[in-house]
């Protein structure tokens, strides 16, 4: 008997919330285009509908940042999936924001430091939840270590370089919003589209600004 491979998924509402925020980077027309070119043209006009089925594959999702590199290049696709990585968040803040406990007064008090671990933590908790993505959070005296050991971004894709741009944004603006303005370093060290057991995306504790 052969055993069928597995697949993961996010649930409707937060592919949704993805197009949009593909969308909102590159207007309808360009998300269109996208779509077309990632053999997704059945998305088009047709985002899935605001509900908490998984239907969502990681297979989509990589075809999309794939698809983004091939039609803008490395360096555009990079931008822009930067771009529409920080837009998800935001989005996904205002649909997820109760469930996570960020809209909570006693979490709000928090002192800064307290407060930005918690918010990682929470989004951890979140994917690893609602999502079949697999993250780790762990710290050291310098950086925060976000682990990802099931990726979505870069599923079954083999590349020279870490590509889970999106990831990257997403993190980026979350780190934003609860510091209220700072910017911190975030970089990704290691790839499983490179061959490493994990997509390590690293954290620097001091903002830059």
């Amino acid at each position: 008997m052969i055993e069928a491979i597995p697949s993961y998924y996010f649930p409707n509402k937060l592919g949704r919330i993805l197009l949009l925020a593909f969308e909102e980077v590159m207007g309808k027309s360009g998300l269109n285009a996208l779509l077309n070119l990632s053999s997704l043209s059945h998305f088009i006009g047709n985002y899935p509908p605001n509900d908490d089925d998984k239907i969502i594959s990681f297979e989509i999702i990589s075809q999309l940042q794939h698809a983004l590199e091939q039609g803008y290049g490395s360096y555009g696709g990079r931008g822009l999936a930067l771009r529409a990585g920080r837009i998800f968040f935001s989005n996904g803040l205002r649909t997820y924001g109760p469930d996570l406990g960020l809209n909570d007064t006693a979490f709000r008090l928090q002192p800064p430091d307290l407060k930005l671990m918690d918010v990682l933590y929470s989004l951890t908790d979140f994917f690893n939840q609602y999502t079949s993505q697999q993250v780790v959070l762990e710290e050291n005296e310098q950086n925060i270590l976000w682990r990802i050991e099931r990726c979505p971004w870069c599923w079954k894709r083999k590349e020279f370089e870490p590509t889970c741009h999106f990831a990257v944004g997403m993190l980026q603006e979350a780190l934003y919003w609860i510091s209220g303005g700072k910017f911190y370093n975030v970089i990704e060290e290691t790839c499983i589209a490179q061959g490493d057991s994990a997509c390590l995306i690293v954290i620097d504790r001091i903002p830059l600004a």
